[in-house]
């Protein structure tokens, strides 16, 4: 059983950063595939960035792209999304979400395993 337990949310003003973690249970976090979603009240559940086992990344949008980072620290079981210049649009619950499979994925649907989320809120 993999569980995952995201951390690092927080308030902020606008153009501030916030560095996300997610501690993954398991041996074998070096071959999980990584994501992250975010859901805003009333919305659907969006990908926001990706990497596989092999590093490969994705991101969501060039917004997302140029101001957020994913990584990974297999030797931690951790995964990381460094946010800078956060904008009110960022504001969402951040949700960690792990497949027990090589590749990178985008859709939520993609992914077995979920954390509790961290809440991202971005004041203007």
């Amino acid at each position: 059983q993999v569980q995952l337990v995201e951390s690092g949310g927080g308030l902020v003003q606008a153009g501030d950063s916030l560095r996300l973690s997610c501690a993954a249970s398991g041996r074998t976090f070096s071959r999980y595939a990584m994501g992250w979603f975010r859901q805003a009240p009333g919305k659907e559940r969006e990908f926001v960035a990706a990497v596989s086992w092999g590093g490969i990344t994705a991101y969501s949008s060039d917004s997302v792209k140029d101001r957020f980072t994913i990584s990974r620290d297999n030797g931690k079981n951790t995964l990381y999304l460094q946010m800078n210049s956060l904008k009110p649009e960022d504001t969402a619950v951040y949700y960690c979400a792990a497949k027990t499979s090589s590749g990178t994925y985008v859709q939520p649907t993609q992914y077995d395993y979920w954390g509790q989320g961290t809440q991202v809120t971005v004041s203007s």
